[in-house]
């Protein structure tokens, strides 16, 4: 099981991004989905969470600008960035709660992007 995202890029302030993240692999079911950022010198913070029943949660930082969303047929969450600030400048990171079959077995592991940077320009 990977986790593949894309989006990332060099905007604007005031621009836009959408991120994307896609889960492949052996996947019989995908929990909670998220997007993480880590900037430079400080700690990875979340930025938004999604549950499987479509629950969402932001951080106070991204409320009214980002949207978080997924589609459960395509193991994807997505994560729309409007009215960016050079503070939103960060490596953003996917993660989601996924239960796999091994062959034999069900199991259920938390799995990490490999991460994609978001530049704001001011």
């Amino acid at each position: 099981v990977q986790l593949q995202a894309s989006g990332g890029g060099l905007v604007e302030a005031g621009g836009s991004l959408r991120l994307s993240c896609v889960g492949v692999g052996s996947i019989f079911r995908i929990d909670g989905m998220g997007w993480y950022r880590q900037a430079p010198g400080k700690q990875r913070e979340l930025v938004a969470s999604i549950t499987s029943g479509d629950s969402t949660t932001y951080a106070d930082s991204v409320k009214g600008r980002f949207t978080i969303s997924r589609n459960n047929a395509k193991n994807t969450v997505y994560l729309q960035m409007n009215s960016l600030k050079p503070e939103d400048t960060a490596v953003y990171y996917c993660n989601a709660e996924v239960t796999y079959y091994t062959g034999l077995m069900y199991n259920r592991n938390d799995y990490w992007g490999q991460g994609t940077q978001v530049t704001v320009s001011s």
